[in-house]
């Protein structure tokens, strides 16, 4: 459906995006971002209880050594059995250490691992719901990008960056308290150097946070061309293009490789300063101290109580350093995850949709104009603009005004770039009429939630889009909930079950990405499958049959014939003689109705539809 949906004749404009995201403070943004792990609160809460428990422990250990010292090494007093009993307590210490470090290991990985997938669920279900519009202006190897990587980078900061942070911060104000507790003097001279690594923090981190934008961004710019390339692999084979594309992927994670550097010198330099001066400071605590031991204002084991506390500060700035950083990159990728969260569709839902019960079919367009601003959109591939007014708008479809009865069968002729496509992609509500409007058996289509108007609404595209998987998930893509018999059936009324049943697994047979080991009939036949299982009122069909053989477009034209019976039809025609059989015609040119009638009449009348005819006519007829 996407690459049918390219083929409109104007790409339309980007979306545009909420300032959320770029105007909320670090701390706004942490909290939406924690706001994740309300489902996951009682592996949380039991998650940091075994954080302090560890960290409490660890504190005890100095308290211990102390004891040690004092005992054993300054008064050589003790005895083995005290000896032993110390020994003994710093193991067992130890041992249910290690109880709480696996169990809070594990609650707060579970806790990450949940948060990141509800945020990976959540952005794709809020993808799904954007519009078609969206997806016109953004790379899929972009998105893809922020579904993976940027997602990778947040789960570090809320698994075990989570448990390090409030082990860290634990440590630091458990040892600071002690520090104070065990000598006053000391302690203000240790914490003299805190002013410098907060201030060194504050500047570190709105640049590294830049630098980490700068690297997501282009990973994605990265993806989002190697994405491009093996979609279309066929195209870079055939234009021998592998060293070309091989090139330009090298070139773009180069370009993220530099920043990466940057982003890695950037953050050593700062760790490697901070560590700098919280070690400076243990060594000029280490002299102090010395001499207060020597002048008996402090014992041997107080001093190295003291010091072990002054290691763990200086541990745990080093590893607040670090991830300060992480959380700074985090915050980066979580922006970008909470601007795509933040795109709304540009097609208004109504507050009270209109129910759709039965349907009838009757398709009216009442003074129905369509048009992009010169700003918001180009012309799409393979189509050009119809015209532009004085403002620079380009101008699609011209007040278009018609009514299409249900059952009937219309058929939509016209030079490339008329407004073909862009006039059937405002039925199933992909886009929104500039001016007038469109009902639907008398209601206007924005009166109706967009899912139950679009479940009335079949496509069959000239260029099929199948999915990767089996033949049968295919067809009964159309209706999930649809029997192995309704599917089979469905293939059947499409001439579609005798090659499917040649395959050696039938309708289990894997069909690959996009389709590729089916032919273009026989995809076309699926996709027909598909909409009968649909069972829509409306059908549109964009010449299901202008690029195959002859074999396989009668093959497809029986199916289409059983698939049009009994619904509103709309057909876009670039092969004018298939076409002899609908109730009407309707010629467009610049976006306007300039014909309509039957095959007969319209060649009767000259015109720009005989125009065409004879023109494919004479192309079609082999010179002699």
């Amino acid at each position: 459906m996407s690459r049918y949906l390219r083929r409109s004749s104007v790409a339309p404009p980007p979306s545009k995006r909420s300032a959320r995201s770029a105007t909320l403070s670090d701390a706004a943004q942490l909290r939406r971002l924690f706001a994740f792990t309300r489902p996951y609160r009682k592996q949380l809460a039991l998650g940091i209880l075994a954080v302090m428990v560890s960290s409490a422990l660890t504190l005890a250990v100095p308290q211990i050594v102390r004891r040690f010292f004092d005992t054993f090494v300054a008064s050589l007093e003790g005895s083995a059995v005290s000896l032993n009993l110390i020994v003994l307590a710093l193991v067992g210490l130890f041992l249910v250490q290690a109880g709480f470090n696996f169990l809070r290991t594990y609650m707060i990985a579970q806790v990450g691992e949940g948060v990141v997938a509800d945020l990976r669920k959540a952005l794709y279900r809020h993808l799904l719901g954007l519009s078609v519009r969206f997806f016109e202006t953004r790379k899929v190897g972009e998105i893809t990008s922020r579904l993976t990587s940027d997602a990778a980078v947040v789960q570090g900061a809320v698994s075990q960056a989570l448990a390090q942070l409030v082990n860290q911060v634990a440590l630091l104000v458990g040892s600071v308290v002690l520090l104070f507790v065990t000598n006053l003097q000391l302690t203000l001279l240790m914490l003299a150097v805190v002013p410098v690594v907060v201030l060194g923090a504050r500047l570190f981190g709105g640049k590294l946070r830049r630098i980490s934008t700068a690297f997501q961004d282009l990973v994605a710019e990265a993806n989002a061309g190697a994405e491009e390339a093996l979609v279309g692999m066929r195209v870079v084979k055939a234009f021998t293009a592998e060293e070309l594309e091989a090139e330009r992927y090298s070139e773009r994670i180069g370009r993220a490789y530099r920043v990466a550097l940057r982003r890695a010198a950037f953050r050593a330099a700062f760790f490697a300063g901070i560590l700098f001066a919280m070690f400076s400071a243990i060594g000029v605590v280490l002299w102090m101290g010395g001499r207060l031991v020597v002048a008996g204002a402090l014992s041997p084991g107080a001093l190295v109580q003291f010091l072990l506390y002054t290691l763990f500060v200086a541990g745990a700035v080093g590893a607040l350093t670090g991830l300060y950083s992480q959380f700074q990159e985090a915050l980066g990728a979580s922006r970008r995850i909470f601007e795509l969260l933040d795109e709304r569709s540009d097609l208004p839902a109504p507050q009270v949709p209109r129910p759709l019960v039965w349907v009838k079919g009757r398709v009216a367009f009442e003074g129905v104009s369509f048009c992009y601003g010169a700003a918001h959109g180009a012309p799409g591939l393979g189509a050009s603009p119809t015209s532009s007014d004085r403002r620079g708008e380009t101008v699609v479809l011209r007040d278009l005004s018609f009514v299409v009865q249900p059952g009937e069968v219309v058929a939509l002729v016209g030079p490339s770039g008329a407004g073909k496509s862009t006039l059937v992609s405002l039925i199933p509500r992909f886009y929104d009429p500039t001016e007038g409007r469109i009902t639907l058996d008398g209601t206007d289509l924005r009166a109706f939630d967009e899912r139950s108007l679009r479940a009335q609404i079949g496509l069959v595209p000239q260029e099929t889009q199948l999915f990767s998987g089996t033949v049968r998930e295919n067809i009964r893509y159309g209706r999930p909930t649809a029997s192995d018999d309704e599917v089979e059936a469905a293939a059947r009324s499409a001439n579609a079950h005798d090659f499917i049943v040649s395959f050696p697994d039938g309708y289990d047979t894997v069909v690959g990405e996009r389709g590729v080991k089916l032919s273009g009939g026989q995809r076309q036949r699926v996709a027909i499958a598909r909409a009968l299982l649909k069972g829509p009122r409306i059908l549109v069909l964009d010449e299901a049959t202008s690029s195959l053989d002859a074999e396989s477009e009668a093959l497809v034209q029986q199916a289409l014939e059983v698939l049009m019976r009994g619904r509103t039809v709309f057909v876009i025609a670039h092969r004018l003689s298939t076409i002899r059989n609908a109730d009407r015609i309707f010629v467009l040119d610049e976006g306007r109705i300039v014909q309509e009638g039957t095959h007969e009449v319209l060649l009767a009348q000259g015109g720009l539809y005989a125009e065409l005819y004879h023109k494919q006519f004479r192309e079609r007829t082999p010179a002699r």
